[in-house]
């Protein structure tokens, strides 16, 4: 399965990717730094899943997850926002993302997000 992982912030991404590897799920990256990067690489890899920053330069996650579900009324979409921001993840879900997650990520709430997205708990 693949990820998008998208944030202006390199070490943001870096730390999911490291979130995600630690348990063990097997997935593969693409990353992006704003919204506009990540419709360019969702176009180009339809990845199974977009774990997106609300707060971006040249495009906001929630802009961008409405473009991506334009493209893709399937797209499953994880917003991240930080503590404070609660009026914007409403906008997320709103704009069609599947969950949001608080920074600063707890890892054990990460995973269970993206399971539930990817209705990997059937196991």
């Amino acid at each position: 399965m693949k990820i998008l992982l998208v944030d202006d912030a390199a070490f943001v991404r870096m730390s999911l990717k490291k979130i995600l590897d630690d348990a063990a799920l097997g997935f593969e990256y693409v990353e992006a730094g704003d919204g506009e990067e990540a419709i360019e690489k969702y176009k180009l890899y339809s990845p199974d899943l977009v774990i997106m920053d609300i707060t971006m330069p040249k495009m906001d996650g929630i802009a961008a997850v409405g473009r991506i579900k334009e493209i893709d009324d399937n797209a499953r979409i994880i917003m991240c926002s930080s503590m404070g921001y609660q009026e914007k993840v409403v906008d997320a879900i709103t704009a069609g993302a599947k969950d949001f997650i608080i920074k600063p990520y707890e890892a054990e709430k990460v995973i269970k997000s993206v399971k539930a997205v990817l209705k990997l708990d059937k196991e």
